[in-house]
């Protein structure tokens, strides 16, 4: 404002002292010492702790918070730099400026963090100083590990997870989201069987919170039983197991399915025959023939269940042979369809007859001529189904086409290995009848599995994909694939990359 107004204003000049204790030149302050004389004199670490025990888990890796909590943290984490300062005593007689972690040899049990801290001193003066405090680790089992470990069996709580049908491609997806969402890390043993999976806990609540997580992402119905395992008559303490068997609808994705005249026509007369496209806490059906879709939810199926009229182990695959595209491009739920009448013939009829159906699909914006497509055969099954038998005077179609089929593409690509991969659950697995065909059936069907997450980005998208450091992609081998084949961006693979190997490869493309 002075300058503006052009009034004249007099520079002021900050002095220098003499420091009352050296005599050095300085630039004054309340107490009129230097910072060194100051630190000297006064030290404001003085009577807070330099050394602390901290108690770790080694099995479970956790540090018990006094009195009886454990956290759960890994080495220079967030986690573990707030549950050691929180561990420090009187340090809100100054204030916390800074901390960080010391790195320290990971089994030297030593946890070194640095702290910066200030305080106001003598007359006023803040002074800010810097100190180390060492974490002394010491290795003891907690609660739940220590009964564990005296007895692997001790459970107090177990979940059945149960699907009544011939595959296991619910379970492998299931799998993946108790992976990702880390719903399965309280359970002290997982058992893989023939019918399902078992998991057991050391808690019942650890149980009722895992039912509740796969109740929201699969159709489920559930119930729960326990059994008395011993009883002090003086304290009047009773102990229980509990057991909690959980159904999962036997509805999967690429099923055909007749709805019950009743479920039919609370769904607004949609269908008979309908396709599944999704399964998540509710079933999406779409009818393949006018688009018409809708969602049925846990409750509504299990008030009338019903099965499936055909599964995926019954497809066929047809060779497509002309495609006449009958209706604009349509947009349900994030997935495209466009209705089309198809002429097709069964590859297992080439070189035997000449016979070819006309069908009505929704797979008109896939599938051209030359194409191979996966459809289930009406004009040979022999169908039982209760449900089809209320439908009188229902003409069944020949064909109904499920998905777009990459079969031939892919005999050029068998035995190279994948550029991603998953991780698995770490499952006892029961060998007690199990023969060779068995373990080959199994393995076929986690193939098409992996086969299900590259050809559909909605069935991938909340499972964590990892890279493959086995894969090493060519150029012979892009130019030759293409795009083919599908194939998982290299964007969704960035869970598991790892900076160090950034770091190697940058250096190999420098050099």
């Amino acid at each position: 404002m002075a300058e503006v107004s052009g009034m004249f204003t007099v520079q002021q000049t900050i002095g220098s002292v003499l420091c009352c204790k050296c005599g050095i030149l300085m630039q004054p302050n309340a107490a009129n010492m230097c910072a060194k004389c100051l630190r000297s004199e006064v030290d404001i670490t003085e009577g807070l702790q330099k050394h602390v025990v901290i108690i770790h888990c080694p099995e479970c890796d956790s540090y018990l918070q006094p009195p009886r909590s454990w956290i759960k943290a890994q080495l220079e984490s967030k986690e573990l730099l707030t549950f050691c300062i929180k561990r420090l005593k009187n340090l809100n007689k100054v204030k916390l400026m800074n901390a960080e972690f010391i790195w320290t040899e990971p089994h030297s049990k030593r946890i070194n963090v640095r702290l910066r801290v200030q305080k106001e001193v003598l007359n006023g003066a803040v002074l800010e100083q810097t100190y180390t405090v060492e974490y002394v680790v010491q290795d003891q089992m907690c609660e739940s590990c220590s009964k564990v470990q005296a007895n692997p069996d001790q459970w107090v709580a177990a979940v059945q997870l149960r699907q009544h049908v011939s595959h296991r491609r619910t379970f492998f997806y299931l799998e993946q989201l108790i992976l990702k969402h880390e719903a399965a890390n309280r359970a002290i043993k997982i058992q893989q069987l023939v019918q399902g999976i078992d998991f057991f806990f050391a808690h019942r609540s650890h149980a009722l919170k895992f039912v509740d997580f796969v109740s929201r992402v699969v159709p489920v119905r559930s119930r729960n039983d326990k059994q008395l395992v011993s009883h002090d008559h003086k304290s009047n303490n009773f102990n229980y197991k509990y057991t909690f068997s959980v159904e999962i609808c036997p509805i999967c994705r690429e099923d055909l399915i007749c709805l019950p005249p009743k479920v039919a026509a609370s769904l607004g007369n949609v269908g008979p025959l309908v396709i599944c496209t999704k399964v998540s806490n509710s079933i999406a059906l779409l009818d393949p023939f006018t688009l018409r879709h809708c969602f049925l939810d846990a409750d509504q199926y299990w008030r009338a269940s019903f099965k499936p009229l055909l599964s995926s182990r019954q497809l066929v695959e047809y060779v497509v042979l002309d495609v006449d595209v009958v209706s604009e491009e349509v947009n349900i739920g994030g997935a495209k369809y466009v209705l089309a009448d198809i002429q097709v013939a069964r590859v297992s009829d080439f070189g035997k007859n000449d016979t070819m159906f006309s069908v009505r699909t929704h797979l008109g914006h896939l599938l051209h001529p030359g194409d191979y497509a996966l459809g289930y055969d009406l004009y040979r099954a022999n169908n039982n189904d209760i449900e089809l038998d209320k439908y009188k005077g229902l003409v069944l179609p020949e064909v109904i086409l499920i998905k777009k089929s990459y079969e031939e593409k892919r005999q050029k690509k068998r035995g190279k290995h994948r550029s991603w991969k998953l991780k698995s659950l770490n499952m006892e697995v029961d060998n007690s009848g199990k023969g060779r065909d068995q373990e080959q059936k199994l393995n076929s069907e986690y193939e098409q599995f992996l086969r299900d997450l590259e050809e559909n980005p909605d069935l991938r998208f909340n499972i964590s994909l990892y890279r493959n450091k086995e894969y090493q992609r060519s150029e012979v081998t892009s130019i030759a694939d293409g795009e083919d084949v599908p194939s998982i961006p290299l964007e969704e693979l960035l869970a598991d990359l790892d900076l160090s190997d950034i770091d190697v490869e940058e250096d190999c493309i420098r050099e």
